[in-house]
């Protein structure tokens, strides 16, 4: 059944009017109840914040120092993850020797490295890459490897059976067909290493900058107004690169797209 004009329209609005509703009723619920903007800030007072910031510069600064520590880190994440991974898909020998050291250091938290990276590396740039980079790894190499793993026997076969070399097999039929779980295997990944560099920054960044330092920063002098700004920035951050990458893996792996 065909959805009329209106009701096509209704549905994309709802997502914002139930924002917008969220937003007023939370001014209300805060004017109202007379709370200090200490425990609770109006969203009013969160905007201005957020204006005040972007305004002294201090918004874009930070926050372009924090996206390029999390996208250095996932991109040395992404290059090395993916080359295991499909390795390990296409060697057993690889995969035996690989698994047990992914076994064992995947379910470690990753946020109990911080204190050994600081010790070796200090609190500089190279210990929020490392842990960025560490964090997105382990995601990415077990989806590419689930990826290669899952790919269609018969098509492989079909492939050699048109005299197609190892190498074109390789390169043609099995990366092909593990993409669309690769590309949930970085979204998975981008994901926790937002995470990770948010940690590490408000753990180690004294002075340094990013988004990280600027909540750890405001919570200690009692800015509740800035963290939630600051909250706020990240979430809508976050939204925006994993949107990116959805519509990077419609736009390579079309035959996918659900939405």
């Amino acid at each position: 059944m065909n959805k009329s004009p209106k009701s096509m329209l209704f549905q994309r609005a709802l997502p914002t009017l139930i924002i917008v509703a969220f937003l007023v009723g939370w001014q209300l619920f805060v004017s109202l109840r007379g709370l200090q903007p200490i425990y609770l800030p109006a969203p009013l007072a969160i905007l201005s914040a957020m204006y005040q910031m972007a305004a002294d510069g201090t918004l874009f600064v930070n926050l372009g120092t924090t996206l390029l520590r999390i996208l250095g880190g996932f991109l040395l994440a992404t290059v090395t993850g993916i080359g295991l991974g499909l390795v390990m898909g296409m060697s057993r020998l690889v995969q035996r020797i690989v698994d047990p050291w992914i076994a064992a250091l995947y379910p470690l938290p990753k946020i109990a490295l911080i204190p050994l990276l600081v010790i070796w590396l200090g609190t500089g740039e190279a210990y929020k890459i490392i842990i960025s980079a560490i964090t997105a790894f382990f995601p990415i190499v077990m989806n590419t490897y689930a990826g290669v793993c899952q790919v269609d026997r018969g098509l492989m076969k079909a492939a050699q059976d048109l005299g197609a070399s190892r190498r074109q097999v390789q390169f043609h039929v099995v990366l092909p067909a593990a993409v669309p779980t690769i590309f949930a295997g970085l979204q998975l990944g981008m994901g926790v290493t937002i995470i990770m560099v948010i940690a590490a920054e408000m753990i180690g960044s004294s002075g340094q900058g990013g988004m990280g330092y600027v909540l750890i920063n405001a919570g200690q002098i009692l800015e509740t107004e800035t963290v939630f700004a600051a909250l706020v920035v990240l979430a809508l951050m976050g939204a925006a690169i994993m949107k990116l990458q959805a519509w990077l893996g419609d736009w390579l792996v079309p035959w996918t797209k659900i939405r």
